[in-house]
């Protein structure tokens, strides 16, 4: 039996082909560096002015492959593109990277340039053609030592000074964007969810009610909290960012701060899944006193001290209500 799929591999693929993705790939590559720059135009200028002339750099590639199109084949350039080609190297999307912040851009930036030189040099071993393997060869070379190029445009257009800025800008918007609503959802899903569990651990010895009632006060949780942070604030005068990206920060790390002491009770037996989430209890509280620590600035023990004697008091408050 044979397997079939839509898609070429590269190994078929004519020379006229390999010159006709090259340039679709040039092309692509050209626009995803000029979206980066336009979304890091407001904060991050100088590195918008990096990513504009590597932009310029792509264009110049296309403007040669066209150039040997023409010469080789004519006008006319066949529609083949990345997703055509069995095995190829893909771009991740790039609203997903623009979401992940500025240092994770020059990362995915620096891995398309990795990418870039190893197809060349593989369509240039492809080809026989001379003109062609020698264009093939410079343009890889070229890919090669982008990252060097990269490497001085950010000297020229970053000094110590501007990157320092820029990189604490960018650790602010994460912060402030991520870091702060996930926060605030992490305490009051780890925190707000261990009276009614434990009350109803306590008051039917039940595991599986108990289950129920946890994950029920966990996803309740997340939706409001989620709702709540996206609503709260549109980002445009506080700075803060997407309401969309809070919301989601928020709602997940709430209800996952629930779910921790909640799931345990999928065990049958009562002692066995309340000691457990005890012990899950007591990680997700030292998780958020290293949170607050590490990003907020919040002296460690001050911290523990403040996290663990609010959740140890509510802890209490649901044992005691559900014994009684």
């Amino acid at each position: 039996m044979r397997f079939t799929t839509h898609r070429k591999r590269f190994r078929d693929l004519s020379e006229q082909e390999i010159i006709a993705l090259a340039i679709s790939s040039e092309e692509d590559d050209a626009r995803i560096y000029r979206g980066y720059a336009e979304t890091l135009r407001a904060e991050y200028p100088a590195t918008a002015r990096i990513f504009e002339s590597m932009a310029a750099e792509e264009d110049d590639h296309r403007a040669r492959l066209i150039d040997l199109h023409q010469r080789r084949f004519g006008e006319t350039i066949p529609l083949i593109r990345r997703e055509h080609v069995a095995g190829y190297y893909s771009r991740r999307p790039v609203w997903l990277i623009e979401a992940l912040g500025l240092e994770r851009i020059r990362r995915e930036a620096r891995a398309m340039e990795h990418d870039a030189e190893r197809f060349y040099a593989a369509a240039a071993a492809h080809t026989s053609d001379a003109e062609t393997r020698k264009l093939l060869g410079d343009l890889a070379a070229a890919e090669a030592r982008h990252e060097n190029t990269a490497q001085a445009l950010e000297q020229q257009n970053l000094d110590d000074g501007t990157r320092s800025d820029e990189d604490a800008t960018a650790r602010r918007q994460f912060i402030l964007t991520w870091v702060q609503p996930g926060l605030a959802g992490l305490m009051d899903g780890s925190v707000s969810t261990l009276a009614p569990i434990f009350a109803t651990a306590f008051a039917t010895q039940d595991t599986w009610t108990t289950f129920l009632v946890g994950v029920a006060a966990s996803v309740g949780a997340g939706i409001s909290m989620g709702f709540t942070e996206a609503a709260s604030d549109d980002g445009e005068l506080s700075g803060r960012g997407s309401p969309l990206k809070r919301g989601l920060a928020s709602g997940v790390m709430t209800t996952i701060g629930g779910l921790g002491h909640a799931l345990p009770y999928l065990i049958p037996d009562f002692w066995t899944a309340t000691i457990i989430a005890f012990v899950i209890v007591f990680f997700e509280l030292w998780a958020i006193a290293w949170i607050q620590n590490r990003y907020m600035d919040t002296p460690f023990f001050r911290a523990a001290l403040q996290v663990v004697l609010g959740g140890a008091l509510v802890l209490a408050a649901g044992i005691l209500i559900g014994s009684g």
